[in-house]
């Protein structure tokens, strides 16, 4: 039975924050998410709070946005809730896209069906996809604009990598790259990209040939990098490590949404598959090299510094970027972009200057609470969440 993509405004946006939850001792992860969870089902706060495949994650859906400054705003004031009631239960809440230190194996899946079938058809793994990551949806208005978005989006999935990168350590050590997490989902099986399909019709196709094999049920089956979300309308980038604020994770979110405008504007034609010849050397340049990245380019059959690609894409989508109100927050990406500045330079510093990474946790953990300051509209929210102690 074919896919029905759902219309959506074109351009609207969204977020996915999966988040650590943390104790208050070592900031180790901690099998804290059913009890914070079920502390947050009794607040009104204005994201959806819901369980992650760990019982040390939780995951932030927000609500559907057309401006960068709501999105950001409603985020802030869902981190304020999440941060009061975890500090009630003695518990505390970090972005970052792997936990420095935690044992894979010390964690227990959260006791949902999806997340119990998965543990049963990955083993391990599942208990390795303790990982947190930020997915970003953009609102497009077809299947066939969400599978030209989708290709055309996998060109600058480094840059997102890059800006995201939060993940330089892995079971207490560096690992050298800039974002360790990726390694994690590209163990899945059907990990990877999409397919080189030219509309949503082909896609259909493509989908019910193999669940015809019994390989996928839904589009959840697909670990892809990027993929169509029909379900909701969307295109979704899923290659980012949850960053370490809300206001970067806003910040990306709104890059998409410009990046997605420029793209559906000024439509690309050509051949998709040379692109995807050099995904995956791509992918891992800027995994292991963040803003230095080597990229290839298959176009012009050279080599181009991430950082340069990046700043030369801000500097075309300017003008978008100022009528969808995302001109604030590229340029703050062009600045830390400029001064090659992401959470892993963050984590790496503060490691060289407490050298235990219980104390590097400890800070991420304040960085999420307080960067930007708690916001005022937050208190109600908080409030409420005493109130139901």
């Amino acid at each position: 039975m074919p896919l029905e993509f759902k219309t959506s405004e074109a351009l609207t946006f969204g977020v996915e924050l999966e988040l650590m939850v943390l104790n208050t001792r070592d900031f180790n992860l901690t099998r804290g998410a059913p009890d914070l969870l079920a502390r947050l089902a009794k607040a009104q706060l204005p994201s959806e709070v819901k369980p992650e495949i760990t019982e040390s994650m939780i995951e932030v859906n927000s609500r559907v946005h057309t401006r960068f400054a709501e999105l950001r705003d409603e985020l802030v004031r869902t981190r304020d809730g999440i941060v009061d009631a975890a500090g009630r239960l003695n518990l505390a809440v970090a972005g970052g896209g792997s936990h420095p230190f935690h044992q894979w194996s010390d964690r227990r899946i959260f006791p949902t069906e999806r997340f119990l079938k998965v543990s049963a058809l990955y083993g391990y793994l599942a208990k390795q996809f303790t990982v947190f990551g930020q997915h970003i949806h953009i609102g497009v208005e077809s299947g066939d604009d969400a599978v030209y978005l989708t290709h055309q989006m996998a060109r600058y999935i480094p840059h997102f990598i890059a800006l995201s990168a939060s993940s330089p350590f892995y079971q207490g050590e560096d690992t050298s790259f800039e974002t360790s997490r990726l390694h994690a989902v590209s163990a899945f099986p059907l990990a990877g990209h999409l397919p080189e399909v030219a509309s949503w019709d082909e896609f259909n196709r493509y989908f019910d040939e193999m669940a015809g094999y019994g390989i996928v049920a839904s589009m959840k089956d697909f670990y892809w990098d990027i993929r169509p979300k029909p379900e909701y309308g969307t295109m979704e980038i899923r290659i980012g490590d949850t960053p370490l604020t809300v206001t970067g994770a806003a910040e990306l979110a709104a890059y998409a949404q410009t990046l997605a405008a420029d793209l559906l504007r000024e439509r690309r034609e050509g051949p998709i598959a040379p692109q995807y010849l050099v995904y995956g050397y791509n992918r891992f340049q800027a995994c292991r090299f963040g803003f230095e990245a080597m990229l290839a380019d298959p176009g012009a059959h050279t080599h181009i510094r991430l950082r340069e690609d990046l700043m030369a894409t801000l500097y075309r989508i300017q003008r978008i970027g100022d009528e969808l109100g995302t001109a604030d927050a590229l340029r703050a990406i062009g600045d830390r972009a400029d001064r090659e500045l992401n959470d892993s330079r963050w984590l790496r510093e503060r490691f060289q200057e407490t050298r235990n990474l219980s104390d590097v946790v400890r800070l991420q953990a304040e960085r999420w609470r307080t960067d930007p300051a708690p916001a005022a509209k937050a208190e109600p929210e908080a409030a409420r969440l005493r109130a139901a102690k």
